[in-house]
């Protein structure tokens, strides 16, 4: 059962290291950690006792000898909006408690907190070398080495300010959790005759026919008053939220363009040459060709063979060793890698000849000199050109960085952005107002410019007006300083702003309502022996004609395998029985569907059909979840949960900013 708590308590731990491998991922999955463990908590967060002065106590449930405070279930509700927003910028508070969202976060603090009272009275623990394993394993908290980091793992929780404390008390929450759930779901099977009904079932065959009735085609020819859109506005505010936009203010520039100090004195370029002398001494480098023999005697002999005409190479094969390559190397590089006695006959040998044999630690070596390259020396003057290039980059990379370092200094001060942008001789510029997702409000497909889309999250981030940051765009090269100039909060626009739109929802609303009349009619005709067609047909307004349907349910397999979404009458006509017709709801208020099935051709499957062997895999896995939704819910009335509808209340009312 997706969404219940056997999901999270068997993922939870997975979700924290799939969050923490990037520094924006550990700050999310640390602050939703946080989160959950106030759940945990055994006194009031807020130290006061009381949720803002509102009426229902402290507590909005109790849960065996644990409970959850007011305070709790407001930060859940917020973060749970954050989290959303990220992917539906337009999402409110209000719409997300709409209904029963507030109770269905809530359920989620019940259940872990159940968890985790059955745990205590059973004795079931976590130990401090378990939560130790856990916590070293998260990527967000390794070092520069890969290693597990004990600052790393304090500076990241202090920048969310939680305490280890509760860091190690969620942890060992989940742990409890997974070591509940996970056995009761362990080993779970499915019967090989029900399985194979259930592969039958796949092959099923429907054959029937899909009508819409959209809601343009019904919609009132009358138009609204004043005062009926203001009614049906005021009822439907939700639909019309605006998501948060801003209007930044910025100016980005390259390094190339500023004027840095980048000229070295001749005092400087002299120090660095004596600094780096060997680099520009004489250099001489010489390919080789390898042997080494045991024996001096060995050694001379494949020297003399060589000096009469046979290669090294094949010298040294016909004695059964082989002759090596070696990289170009410099006297002293060789000396190392060999002696001095066998880098001194090398480097005496000309080119083309074998080196007289010496020794080393490995043997005797015979090298054959394959080429010389000579490097001559280079005086101050031929090396100048050289030392003020590298010189000057460095100084330009130190002058910048002292140059962004002032920047950022001077803001922190309380320096603006117009004299920042004034002293580096740039223009600044205003985006439209744009949205958190970057997109330009109400510009379709307009995204703000390509310079501000690693600064558009801090943007949004900033709590006021008037307080300029700078960020590196392109490392070392580019950047841009920036503050916000608007802020326009998330909310519903004004009625005479957007009449026109709620004009034509309201149609729409309208429109949809006579379109399920219409629907119910359609069935009650087909009831009573019409055809789809003819019951249509008898609405008298422009519908389309009904569309026949012939699938089989691995054709809906087959469409959820590609990544494709089942639309919803296909859907509803595989549950249906034979001979009967449904209405069902277009999304969106768009109309409604009427769907009729007329025949089922029933399905089978062999035994040893390897479907049957894929369904049971399934059904099994359904089983074993729903073994732990049952243990859940039997945990939940065995440590006794008492709900305080007053708090709940009192919350849902602080959060939507209704009632007293």
């Amino acid at each position: 059962m997706p969404g219940t708590t056997w999901d999270t308590g068997r993922t939870m731990l997975d979700f924290f290291r799939r969050s923490m491998k990037s520094k924006i991922g550990a700050g999310i999955a640390l602050a939703f950690l946080a989160l959950i463990a106030l759940a945990f908590a055994s006194g009031d967060i807020s130290g006061s006792g009381a949720f803002g002065g509102v009426a229902g106590g402290d507590r909005v449930a109790s849960i065996g000898d644990g409970k959850i405070d007011t305070s709790t279930l407001s930060q859940a509700a917020t973060s749970e909006l954050e989290r959303i927003k990220e992917q539906n910028p337009r999402m409110s508070m209000k719409a997300l408690l709409a209904g029963t969202g507030l109770d269905r976060i809530l359920d989620g603090l019940i259940d872990r907190t159940a968890l985790g009272e059955f745990g205590k009275a059973h004795g079931l623990i976590a130990s401090d070398r378990l939560i130790d394993s856990e916590i070293t394993q998260m990527p967000g908290f390794k070092g520069p080495d890969g290693n597990f980091s004990q600052d790393a793992f304090r500076q990241v929780i202090a920048q969310q300010g939680i305490s280890e404390a509760l860091v190690r008390e969620d942890l060992a929450q989940g742990l409890i959790a997974r070591q509940v759930l996970v056995p009761a779901a362990f080993g779970a099977s499915m019967p090989a005759s029900i399985a194979q009904r259930y592969a039958g079932l796949l092959r099923d065959r429907r054959t029937g026919a899909i009508a819409v009735l959209p809601a343009t085609a019904f919609v009132p020819a009358k138009e609204p008053t004043d005062a009926e859109l203001a009614a049906w506005y005021g009822a439907n505010t939700e639909k019309f939220i605006r998501p948060e936009r801003r209007v930044i203010r910025y100016a980005s520039f390259g390094a190339d363009s500023l004027k840095l100090a980048a000229s070295p004195t001749e005092a400087e370029i002299a120090a660095r040459y004596t600094q780096n002398k060997a680099q520009y001494a004489a250099l001489e480098t010489r390919s080789l060709t390898q042997v080494i023999v045991p024996t001096e005697a060995a050694a001379k002999a494949v020297t003399a063979e060589v000096a009469g005409g046979t290669s090294l190479e094949a010298a040294a094969s016909a004695k059964g060793l082989a002759a090596a390559k070696l990289a170009t190397l410099d006297k002293a590089a060789l000396s190392g890698q060999s002696t001095k006695a066998v880098a001194d006959a090398v480097f005496a040998a000309g080119k083309g000849a074998v080196a007289a044999p010496a020794k080393s630690a490995l043997g005797w070596h015979v090298v054959r000199v394959d080429a010389i390259t000579a490097r001559p020396a280079r005086s101050l003057d031929q090396a100048r050109a050289e030392l003020v290039a590298a010189l000057s980059a460095e100084m330009r990379r130190t002058a910048l960085s002292d140059m962004l370092t002032g920047i950022e200094d001077g803001f922190d001060d309380g320096g603006n952005l117009t004299e920042a942008a004034k002293k580096l001789g740039l223009t600044l510029q205003l985006t439209l107002a744009i949205t958190a997702d970057g997109q330009v409000y109400e510009k379709p497909g307009q995204m703000a410019p390509p310079a501000l889309a690693k600064v558009i999250e801090t943007a949004f981030a900033m709590e006021r007006e008037g307080e300029p940051q700078i960020a590196e765009v392109e490392a070392g090269k580019t950047f841009v300083i920036f503050d916000v100039t608007g802020i326009e909060s998330s909310a519903a626009a004004p009625l005479k702003d957007i009449r026109a739109d709620v004009k034509g929802m309201y149609l729409l609303d309208k429109g949809d309502a006579a379109a399920k009349l219409a629907a119910g009619q359609v069935l009650a005709a087909m009831r009573k022996g019409a055809t789809l067609q003819a019951a249509l047909t008898a609405l008298n307004r422009p519908v389309p004609p009904p569309q026949p349907v012939t699938m089989g349910r691995e054709d809906l397999a087959r469409m959820q395998q590609q990544g494709g979404q089942v639309p919803p009458p296909l859907a509803l006509l595989f549950s249906m029985a034979k001979g009967t017709a449904k209405m069902l709801a277009a999304p969106g208020q768009r109309g409604w569907f009427i769907v009729s099935l007329s025949q089922i051709a029933e399905g089978s499957a062999a035994a040893n059909d390897p479907m049957v062997a894929a369904t049971r895999r399934e059904l099994a896995a359904s089983t074993g979840r729903e073994y732990a939704e049952a243990l859940r819910r039997a945990i939940r009335t065995e440590v006794g949960v008492e709900r305080n509808a007053a708090a709940i209340k009192a919350v849902r009312n602080q959060l939507t900013g209704t009632g007293n």
